[in-house]
């Protein structure tokens, strides 16, 4: 494989059909010892957002549906 005038590589087919990789995927780039590591960027958004609901269900308070319905009304 070689990298382009501009730093870009062509990831095989085969692997684009493996992890979902589509035009205008979005990857993230990463520095590790080995040395660069490619990978689909949904990957982290979801790892970040199942931490951040984790976190939040301990300090967020829970309602009802009818609670919730009550509130965007603006009834007592």
């Amino acid at each position: 494989m070689k990298l382009t005038v501009k730093g870009q590589v062509t990831i095989p087919q085969r692997l684009r059909k493996r992890y979902g990789l589509k035009p205008e995927s979005e990857v993230v780039v990463e520095e590790t010892a080995e040395g660069v590591l490619i990978k689909p960027a949904h990957a982290d958004r979801l790892k970040q957002l199942k931490n951040a609901l984790r976190k939040s269900k301990a300090v967020a308070p829970r309602y009802s549906a009818d609670e919730l319905m009550r509130m965007t009304r603006g009834e007592d």
